[in-house]
């Protein structure tokens, strides 16, 4: 369950994906591209964020929430932001979610992929 604190992290998360995404689109990054790289920034240092309250003592990010963040097209971001914070690297259950997330994200890149060539080809 994601807490009151958990919406308003990505609520701000979100708003900072927009920004990011449309400085680099205003660049000239295609939207989709800026949206991709802007949301998985924001995820990354969501998981900064909560590696610095884990450390300060403060209320914490909801796992729910870095799923989320996770499921809404930043996984790469959340892999970064674990790797390099050293951020939920030992906890199972997290893990377990967060695999499952990557693989089911791989898997939908893996037949939109194969529809593409399919309908290139026929």
């Amino acid at each position: 369950m994601v807490t009151r604190f958990g919406w308003a992290v990505m609520l701000v998360t979100g708003g900072l994906a927009v920004i990011i995404g449309l400085a680099l689109s205003l660049a000239g990054l295609s939207a989709l591209r800026a949206l991709f790289v802007g949301v998985n920034m924001a995820t990354m240092l969501c998981y900064g964020y909560d590696k610095y309250l884990a450390q300060a003592g403060g209320r914490r990010v909801p796992e729910a929430a870095l799923h989320i963040l996770a499921a809404a097209g930043g996984t790469p971001g959340a892999f970064v932001g674990q790797l390099l914070f050293r951020h939920k690297t030992r906890d199972r259950q997290f893990r377990l979610v967060f695999w499952a997330i990557a693989t089911i994200q791989l898997v939908v890149l893996i037949v939109i992929a194969y529809v593409r060539a399919s309908i290139t080809i026929g």
